[in-house]
């Protein structure tokens, strides 16, 4: 109710009981403009004016271009505080949480350009080696670290939506570059799937085959070639057989040098993807089937992770699931998950921002990854 208090709307009501003060019942409109007055001071002494989705998205932005960016590097750093950074500079996963944000931001603020310097940083980890160019978990030019299919895919998704948002060809082809370093990490070990990082054949993981449905799925949206659509069923075949809770969430990882066994941990960004792929794959086929799916899969998620206003995993992560909770309100027009992930939106606000810097966490350094994804989160909303 807050946010429709500012300063346009009290001088309206004002106007409109100045205007009544001529009337029998003029001493109740002299009470009620006092008691508003009064109300209002005390809001504003208090800090309770409640700001906007999109204000907190434009100040977490300022404040990861303040605390966590290297002008002259290019680069992004880990958390806020040096002596805590294990790196000179930030993990390739802060920037895969990043690039996304900086997409919903242009989305936000159409004509603004936010992409350009994180994709320059995200440049300096691409690593051409064989069997397909990818990017590195850290910077290239300072050593050569792993390459994860995962991170990759994030970085292609946010390039996808880039380009249907823009047409920019380079946004494009960095999709279907990412797509081809991807398909190297797929055999029909435990029935197929694609593992989790490049040379470990220990895990395959639903974080690397939920994007990679996704990835697969915006190429054939955008080029309506079958092979990606054949991609898409494949992954999105063997998540649903190996690590589909019945309750319709999803299961971290099946491990085939241990006899299968099933990493049972449960992360709301796991059923994000899955969720966002039943979306996609009714828009596309039209089988209420997928919708269905997608209904059950955003009951599974809202029982088992919102409790008490918030979603109980970490900020990027829960990012990821309002990707599907988005995906489906454009579908059906039940905004129950919406209105969630608002509530637990203003509780991170309200209970986790440092107003020192206007960062989001509990711990006194604030991490990239996390402010990325929150901006993320405010940017999706505030359109919404």
């Amino acid at each position: 109710m807050l946010e429709f208090i500012n300063a346009a709307n009290l001088n309206f009501v004002l106007r409109c009981i100045y205007k009544f003060q001529h009337l029998k019942i003029r001493k109740y409109f002299i009470v009620l403009r006092r008691t508003i007055i009064t109300l209002c001071c005390l809001l504003y002494a208090a800090g309770g004016f409640a700001q906007t989705n999109a204000q907190r998205a434009d100040e977490l932005h300022a404040a990861v271009y303040k605390y966590l960016y290297n002008s002259k590097t290019k680069l992004f750093i880990q958390t806020s505080d040096p002596a805590k950074n294990n790196n000179l500079h930030a993990d390739l996963w802060g920037l895969c949480a990043l690039i996304q944000a900086a997409n919903e931001m242009e989305r936000l603020h159409p004509g603004k350009s936010y992409m350009q310097p994180v994709v320059a940083a995200i440049d300096q980890y691409y690593d051409p080696i064989p069997p397909a160019p990818g990017y590195a978990s850290y910077v290239v030019s300072e050593r050569r670290e792993d390459r994860y299919y995962d991170d990759n895919q994030w970085i292609g998704i946010a390039y996808l939506d880039a380009w249907q948002r823009t047409r920019k060809k380079s946004f494009m082809q960095k999709g279907d570059e990412i797509y081809r370093f991807m398909m190297t990490g797929y055999d029909t070990i435990t029935g197929g799937g694609l593992y989790w990082k490049e040379g470990d054949k220990t895990t395959k993981n639903t974080c690397s085959n939920g994007p990679g449905i996704l990835l697969a799925l915006q190429l054939y949206e955008a080029t309506h070639k079958k092979a990606y659509l054949d991609t898409a069923m494949l992954l999105y075949n063997w998540v649903n057989k190996y690590l589909r809770d019945p309750q319709g969430v999803y299961w971290d990882a099946i491990k085939p040098e241990e006899h299968n066994r099933i990493d049972s941990a449960v992360y709301t960004y796991n059923t994000g993807t899955m969720l966002e792929a039943n979306v996609k794959l009714y828009r596309i086929t039209r089988n209420a089937q997928y919708l269905k799916e997608a209904q059950t899969i955003a009951a599974g998620s809202y029982a088992r992770f919102f409790h008490n206003g918030r979603f109980n995993s970490s900020y990027w992560f829960n990012a990821v699931l309002l990707r599907g909770y988005e995906a489906l309100y454009k579908v059906d027009n039940d905004k129950r998950y919406i209105n969630a992930m608002q509530t637990y939106a203003d509780n991170v606000w309200e209970q986790d921002r440092d107003k020192r810097n206007n960062m989001l966490g509990k711990r006194p350094e604030k991490e990239l990854l996390g402010q990325a994804g929150m901006m993320e989160i405010y940017a999706r909303l505030a359109t919404l």
